[in-house]
């Protein structure tokens, strides 16, 4: 036993202010540990430290207030000699916080060994202490016991045996204990839920909240965010009308959810009502919330709108920041984003590794060499940030756009203090490939399958390589070495939204109910172009068959079709705006330059990598991507 002191300032000081309370007043009003203090001398000098509800009240003032001691509340438990249920509770609800869950269940087992009989409220702390380390043993013994002592049927006790089997990922024990619950409330649904959600069990989430009789706002959020989690976007969103029909409450997570799978697909519609709702209903438009608004628009090809909103708020946090000049980089105002960040050192806020990320990448889209030079050495001389290998990724795209290869080989070869990694080695083949560099790009693309080797793009990096070489039989080689390897394309998915509708587009298809209309429109739009003197660019082709041949697939590629959907439904002077999941190929960049200036339309084009806004023949990446 350690003797509790009563000799310290905390128990004398300020004795006149609260002597006048009794014990169990006093305690129940109390705010710091040195008031606990002076009350339990009192206690002491009145012979009461065996009475089981004064010391209650203390030990749960120490164990589980924001002013307490937890240490100093174990010291008074070991003072009594017959704790009580409560007490044991408390006490167990105390360590469950600070995530003592070894120290949980000895006191459990003290508990029993003293005779002393758990309550409803033992079981859901001691089944929580279960799930901080996995403890999934222990937790099937915490819930034999539950079954033992006669409280299974106890709803707070039957929602946390399934939040720990859902935790462990034993979504059967999870089920079991959910199918024999008499009554289940709104948390036992959603977190059976986010259990399926967790595991990639889409199907099954779904089939549980279907099948939930009263389903509240949490239950509608956590199936959305379970569609967008999962690239679901097309069930995200008809559940999300879905709500919206049945006017049941937006709360910030389905907000949030939402907006993310717009900044996704590049849904502006959407995503302009779902802001217009945050407006309406005066929706505290927190850091967190502010930050998806504006990456929202980012991602929308909206970047004017995503500065207003960044530029009215009160409070910026670091990611907000992040995200604006984040969002600056991926449009290719690599200027803006340097001033940005200018101004973020100025007002004092202190930048991260994601920072100097997002300025690399400024640097990297806009060709700013120096600036990217300047700022790689910045970020450790000036903020103490070690360059990871992203940023040393970065600094090896930026010399590699601009053909200083040599220099990139050296950063890869000599000075970067840790391996290259596949994204580092991705963008010098790539620079390879773009300034005609075959041999040294052969000798990094082969390492670069062999660090990625189910990764469809690097093998078709460098079979690119290989075929503007005019060498067929290596080519040849890459196909067979990724059938071998089991190695799938991914396909080329281009998304459009049209009159609040999200439509997807892949190379040759035609599932769209519409794609009669769209191929007639393709048509023309081809031979419109053609006379502004368009020559498809097959030198990306793999295929070592006759130039015409090889023009075939390159009109039909998918954001070809989206274009030509967008120019069907789109009112005039309405922007088209596509979202790709690959990198745009040369051929179909400058075909969308030549429709914009055709058709007299702004295209905005949102590929893996970047930005473009095509307008009157021109882009804004100056052809440097």
């Amino acid at each position: 036993m350690i003797p509790i002191s009563l000799s310290s300032p905390a128990v004398t000081t300020s004795l006149s202010l609260s002597h006048h309370l009794n014990p169990v007043q006093g305690l129940d009003k109390c705010s710091s540990m040195a008031e606990l203090k002076q009350f339990h001398s009192q206690i002491i000098r009145l012979g009461l430290s065996s009475d089981n509800n004064i010391m209650g009240r203390g030990i749960k003032f120490c164990a589980l207030s924001d002013h307490g001691d937890l240490s100093y509340a174990h010291k008074l438990f070991d003072k009594i000699s017959h704790p009580d249920t409560f007490i044991y509770n408390t006490l167990i609800r105390g360590y469950l916080q600070c995530y003592l869950a070894r120290e949980c269940l000895i006191l459990y087992l003290r508990m029993l060994h003293h005779s002393v009989l758990p309550n409803s409220f033992t079981f859901p702390s001691l089944v929580r202490a279960c799930c901080i380390d996995n403890w999934v043993e222990q937790g099937l013994q915490i819930h034999a016991y539950a079954i033992k002592f006669g409280f299974l049927d106890d709803g707070i006790c039957q929602n946390n045996l399934v939040y720990m089997y859902v935790s462990f990922g034993c979504m059967e024990e999870a089920r079991r204990v959910f199918d024999k619950m008499p009554q289940r409330d709104a948390v036992s649904w959603t977190t059976l839920i986010s259990g399926y959600s967790r595991l990639g069990l889409v199907k099954d989430a779904s089939e549980v909240f279907r099948t939930m009789p009263n389903r509240n706002s949490a239950a509608w959020s956590s199936m959305i965010a379970t569609y967008v989690q999962h690239n679901l976007f097309n069930e995200a969103f008809a559940l999300f009308n879905e709500m919206r029909t049945k006017n049941i409450e937006l709360d910030t997570y389905v907000i949030a959810s939402m907006l993310s799978a717009c900044s996704k697909l590049g849904a502006l519609e959407q995503g302009e009502w779902i802001h217009g709702y945050i407006k309406r209903n005066e929706i505290e438009m927190d850091t967190k919330l502010a930050t998806t608004v504006i990456d929202w628009y980012c991602k929308c090809g909206c970047l004017e709108k995503a500065f207003e909103v960044f530029d009215g708020l009160q409070s910026k946090g670091i990611s907000t920041w992040n995200c604006m000049i984040g969002g600056f980089a991926m449009h290719g105002r690599g200027e803006a984003a340097i001033e940005l960040f200018k101004a973020m050192e100025r007002g004092g806020v202190a930048s991260d590794s994601i920072t100097f990320l997002n300025v690399l990448n400024a640097c990297a889209h806009s060709g700013l060499v120096e600036t990217g030079r300047y700022y790689f050495k910045h970020m450790s001389r000036v903020h103490g940030l070690k360059p990871r290998v992203e940023h040393f990724g970065c600094l090896v795209d930026l010399l590699g756009r601009v053909g200083l290869l040599d220099e990139a080989t050296k950063v890869v070869e000599e000075e970067m203090p840790m391996e290259a990694d596949a994204r580092v080695l991705g963008a010098l083949v790539g620079a390879c490939k773009i300034h005609g560099n075959i041999e040294l790009g052969v000798k990094f693309g082969k390492r670069l399958i062999e660090l990625d080797p189910y990764n469809s793009g690097r093998y078709v990096l460098l079979a690119n390589l290989y075929a503007s070489a005019g060498k067929w039989e290596e080519v040849a080689n890459i196909r067979k070495l990724m059938n071998d390897r089991g190695v799938k394309k991914t396909p080329g998915i281009s998304v459009i939204e049209m009159e609040g509708i999200v439509s997807e587009f892949v190379a040759g298809g035609r599932a769209h109910p519409e794609s009669n209309e769209i191929y007639c429109k393709l048509d023309e739009m081809l031979d419109r172009i053609r006379c502004l003197g368009y020559v498809p660019d097959t030198d990306e082709v793999l295929q070592d068959i006759v130039e015409e041949e090889k023009e075939n697939p390159l009109n039909y590629h998918s954001e070809k079709l989206a274009i030509a959907y967008g120019l069907l439904k789109a009112k005039p002077g309405q922007t088209i705006r596509i979202s790709k999941n690959l990198r745009v190929c040369r051929d179909c960049h400058q075909a969308s330059k030549l429709i914009s200036k055709a058709f007299n339309r702004k295209i905005i084009v949102r590929d893996r990598n970047r930005f473009h806004h095509f307008r009157d023949g021109e882009c804004s990446c100056n052809d440097f991507w």
